[in-house]
């Protein structure tokens, strides 16, 4: 096995750098030490915890809004950016602070018992603002160093894997979390301060399985005005279609999706075990097709992919709007939907890695990952934040609606998913609008699917590099397995 080529002068000189096949499954593990960070800091342990503090339906809406509200960062990272030759220590000497940005809030309370609940809810959510800002400042730099470095061959069956594994993780992380808090006894802000030192030490790890992941140098750019340099994903006609797409499929999701674990646990009636489990056994649905939708992508096209999931994604509210108020009726109901929908879930985030690291220029990829996903946090965030407005101001609506099978009782929580019913549908269309060079229409890789037609892999169209010899290396095989490695030049 031959080893990668280092180029001189880089960070990788200084230490031995793993053979591809191996980076690869470090890489895969460092996504389900990831994962385990993820589950523990914003679940539904989180909400239930933040409620015993005092949160309302604003609080819960920040709180979910902040994922996709600190997206801004990434544009600072895009900036930043440009004078960088290496990405690597700066994505770990921020990576760092974030992973143990929780341990203050999770000791504080401890520590200084003398401060109001008020004032700690207000700390985990401003560490919370913290964690996702310095998370969204670092995911370009790692894009961008993944976009370089794993080839492009069989890239979408790469991340399918990666995702099979980071989906089973979550389904056990939420499973363990929830026989933490709810059957070992522990009070649940005992339970969860434990829980997130337990996630900063697996944050951390993760960050540090990267130190011998080659890092190519980054393809220095004409120089030319950074404002240039900024609308370029805006002036690619085919990116700006994805763009669009992202930033109303934020909006839509982003007014039902923050309130479903305050749904369950306050109109439903569910206990937190029953919300845990339930989005426990969710997961096992993306585990089941996260292989199956990176090869989807590799062969007819992230586009396709991208209109079926989006068309689908508007079942789980339509569920939740149905579903009565008893929790154990409601459980046994919403395990199918909640695993098809992260089935979708899982298609999508596919489809949106793939599109942006195989449409985005070398020399300005981290712009245009950040185009891709940070204007739409920020108009997901302000949805969020305004529809926990909403759904808190119209806290005392009740409208009793008689259907053939009895009344039924609407509520602020109805209101708000049937709009983002709505608006779910609606982005089916501006999914089918998606601009791919390469891929095929949806119908045409369903009738390829279901076996009617031979269809042939046109993605290969779309990569920017020349088609690689006998000698070099592909990413997986058809069997999904790793082969021997090419010589990786530096760019």
């Amino acid at each position: 096995m031959r080893p990668i080529v280092v180029p001189p002068n880089s960070p990788s000189e200084y230490f031995a750098v793993w053979p591809l096949p191996v980076a690869q499954r470090v890489i895969i593990f460092a996504g389900c030490l990831a994962t385990i960070y993820t589950q523990f800091t914003m679940s539904p342990a989180t909400v239930e915890y933040a409620r015993t503090m005092g949160a309302t339906g604003v609080h819960i809406g920040i709180l979910a809004a902040l994922p996709t509200g600190m997206l801004f960062t990434q544009f600072l990272t895009a900036w930043i950016a440009t004078g960088l030759r290496f990405r690597r220590r700066t994505w770990m000497a921020v990576s760092l602070v974030q992973r143990t940005i929780y341990l203050p809030v999770a000791f504080g309370p401890w520590l200084v018992p003398g401060l109001s609940e008020s004032f700690w809810l207000w700390a985990l959510m401003f560490a919370a603002a913290a964690n996702y800002g310095m998370l969204h400042f670092g995911s370009p730099l790692w894009l961008s160093w993944m976009g370089d470095y794993l080839p492009p061959q069989g890239l979408n069956r790469f991340w399918g894997a990666r995702q099979l594994w980071m989906q089973w993780t979550a389904a056990g992380t939420l499973g363990l979390c929830a026989v933490v808090l709810l059957k070992c006894g522990l009070p649940i802000r005992v339970a969860f301060t434990g829980l997130l030192c337990f996630a900063s030490l697996a944050g951390v790890l993760d960050i540090l399985c990267f130190i011998k992941v080659h890092e190519p140098p980054v393809t220095a750019s004409p120089t030319i005005p950074l404002a240039q340099i900024l609308a370029a994903p805006f002036q690619d006609r085919n990116y700006r279609t994805f763009i669009f797409y992202s930033c109303f499929w934020h909006f839509a999701a982003m007014l039902g999706a923050p309130f479903i674990s305050l749904y369950l646990l306050s109109y439903i009636g569910m206990d937190l075990f029953q919300v845990l489990i339930l989005w426990s056994l969710s997961w096992i649905g993306g585990a089941v097709v996260s292989h199956w939708v990176g090869r989807f992508a590799d062969t007819y096209g992230n586009r396709p992919l991208l209109v079926l999931c989006t068309a689908f994604k508007s079942v789980n509210m339509l569920a939740l709007l149905l579903v009565p108020p008893d929790p154990a009726i409601s459980f046994w109901l919403l395990i199918p939907v909640l695993m098809v929908d992260a089935m979708l879930n899982a298609g999508i985030e596919n489809a949106n890695k793939g599109f942006m690291l195989l449409n985005s220029p070398t020399e300005n990829r981290t712009v245009f990952i950040a185009a891709g996903t940070a204007l739409a946090g920020m108009i997901g965030c302000i949805t969020a934040i305004v529809a926990g407005g909403v759904l808190t101001s119209l806290e005392a609506y009740r409208w009793s609606m008689p259907t053939p099978f009895g009344s039924m009782l609407i509520t602020n929580f109805h209101l708000l998913f049937a709009f983002s019913f709505l608006m779910r549908l609606m982005a089916v269309e501006l999914a089918r609008w998606v601009r791919e060079p390469g891929s095929i229409l949806t119908r045409n890789a369903l009738i390829a699917v279901c076996g009617l037609n031979q269809v042939g892999a046109p993605m290969l169209k779309m990569i920017r590099q020349v088609a690689p010899s006998k000698s070099s290396q592909i990413l997986l095989t058809d069997d999904d397995s790793t082969v021997t490695e090419a010589v990786r030049h530096a760019a």
